[in-house]
This record gives structure tokens, sequence and C-alpha cells, in this order.
């Protein structure tokens, strides 16, 4: 399987890191606030072949420092961990962004040393969770150990929620926080609106509130930030 998007250079995907970001396409999830509503639903025909992408990431070796690996969600790529294996082995760093849904796709990857950086969504307290995701048919189970992981382990990982006030309120963020009891770093990320969403009417929440929500999960979580306000 090929990914159907680059972006060559990245100043703002992977922290202090100069990064390509590779995109794949297919989800799980059908969030309707997500701006890869193509990328989601597979509908990109344009493939880059793999060889392509390693001899671009060969020609970068002394300005790129990492690759990124995004979607869609990636862990549904079938051949996620060589294709990994072979950016790893450049001596690139690599992170990936996940909802977290493929526990065992993670771990794997983690346990392998092929990944350096976690970025793992939460959409929602799990009560919310359907709406946030577009989706009835979650698996919560591999979710919780997907974050459980996450914060027990020794890699180096964010959890990060795109705010909608539609969906989020003071009593799913009090749910949120014990969910992400112990985790070190989350992010609130201000919602934009675009036609490329799956719902392009939704509604962002008000940086006042947003920084309310801050002070209700630093009661549990170490560092939490705004991103995009």
């Amino acid at each position: 399987m090929d990914f159907v998007g680059i972006e060559k250079l990245s100043l703002v995907d992977f922290d202090e890191k100069i990064s390509c970001v590779l995109f794949m396409q297919g989800c799980n999830f059908r969030c309707p606030f997500c701006h890869n509503r193509d990328l989601a639903l597979s509908k990109i025909d344009t493939f880059i072949p793999f060889q392509d992408v390693l001899d671009y990431l060969s020609s970068r070796k002394n300005i790129i420092d990492a690759v990124v690996v995004s979607g869609g969600e990636p862990t549904l790529m079938p051949d996620l961990k060589e294709k990994i294996t072979k950016i790893k082995n450049m001596g690139f760093l690599v992170k990936i962004d996940t909802n977290g849904t493929n526990f065992n796709v993670l771990k794997d990857l983690i346990d392998n040393k092929l990944i350096d950086y976690v970025a793992m969504d939460i959409k929602n307290d799990f009560a919310n969770y359907p709406l946030t995701a577009g989706v009835s048919n979650i698996d919560y189970s591999n979710i919780k150990k997907s974050i459980e992981y996450l914060i027990n382990g020794s890699i180096d990982y964010e959890f990060r929620t795109t705010l909608v006030k539609e969906f989020h309120s003071e009593e799913s963020i009090k749910n949120m926080s014990v969910l992400l009891k112990g985790a070190k770093k989350l992010f609130l990320q201000k919602y934009i609106a675009s036609d490329s969403c799956f719902n392009s009417k939704l509604n962002f929440v008000e940086k006042k509130v947003s920084q309310h929500y801050i002070e209700i999960l630093k009661e549990n979580i170490d560092s939490v930030e705004l991103r995009g306000y």
C-alpha cells in the first residue's frame, strides 16, 4: 500500500525537528471536524511509489531529521511496519499520528523501537466518543490500552484533542481528565472550519472556555496547552 501525499518539509509536525510528512488514506473513524475527508474515505487515486519516497529522503539526509507518518489512520496500512523499518534504517526519527484503536500494531512498533514519538488523538470522554468520532462501533478497550501503554511506557508522546463546541462540555472534559490521569502532555487544538471537513458547520470552543478546560485537565495531567489559539 502506497502513500497518497507528502509534505516534503515541515517545521510544525514534530517539535524541534525538521520533518517530512507522509499521508496514507483510509480511516476507521469519520470525525465530523476532520479536515482530511477524502483521505479518510480513500477517495484519492494518485499514489506515490514508496521507492520515490525513499529516494527523496535519501537526498535530504542532511536536512531532514524526522519522518511523520499520518493519515487517515496509519495503523491500518498493512505494510506499515515494513515501510517504517526502511525509514528507520536510513537514520531518521519517526513519529506516528494515530487514534489508538489498533493497540497491537502500536505496541509492536514501540516494542521494536521503530518509532520515536506518538501523537494520539483523544476524541472525547467515552460517553461522547461515537458522536465525536462519527462511528458507533468503537473498541474502547484498545483505546484505553493504548493510553495506558503510552502513559506507563518510555516512548515520548503527546495526547491531543480538537475542541468542538457541539461535542465538548465541562462534564466531558472532567471525564477526559480522569481517563488521561497520569499523562504528561495534552494539547487542546482549535477547530477551524473548512469545506474539506465532513461537517463544515461546526463551531470552535472560545479561548476563555478552553482555558477553563485546561484548569480542569491539569488536576490529572502534567502539561496541558492550547494549540492554534
